[in-house]
């Protein structure tokens, strides 16, 4: 199975890519006793948006070849999980519920960035075809 690198792809690469650098810069900013709150919230909407984004553009990839149902595909299931995760960050923020929001926000860039992310390098994903194909592995 060859795959291609559609504009949506495109799309959902760049910005799942872009939220994985982000996101640590928003955690950091809140961190330790030198603390940047203009830093943190600037990087913080970006890093959501970003995951907004890779989250819809989701939506719209389809794998035809994998166990799937209608296209979708067990991995798509992080796509409820991704809006419920930022629907809670934010019902925390607006309660004052500062610990709550950053336990949320640290769960969902581990989940949606480290470890979504080291999914696309399995060899049969697209990311780690290009990968593995460009180390000659494959």
């Amino acid at each position: 199975m060859t795959m291609t690198l559609t504009p949506v792809i495109a799309v959902h690469m760049t910005a799942a890519l872009a939220a994985v650098v982000l996101g640590p810069v928003a955690l950091w900013a809140r961190r330790g006793r030198t603390q940047h709150p203009l830093l943190h919230r600037a990087f913080g909407y970006a890093w959501v948006t970003l995951i907004l984004v890779t989250a819809i553009s989701a939506l719209f990839i389809r794998n035809r070849h994998a166990f799937n149902i209608g296209g979708f595909t067990w991995v798509h299931l992080l796509v409820p999980v991704t809006f419920l995760a930022l629907f809670g960050a934010f019902w925390k923020l607006a309660r004052r519920d500062i610990a709550g929001h950053r336990r949320i926000m640290q769960g969902l860039y581990v989940s949606a960035c480290v470890v979504a992310g080291g999914f696309t390098l399995l060899p049969q994903r697209f990311l780690g075809q290009l990968l593995w194909t460009q180390l000659g592995l494959l």
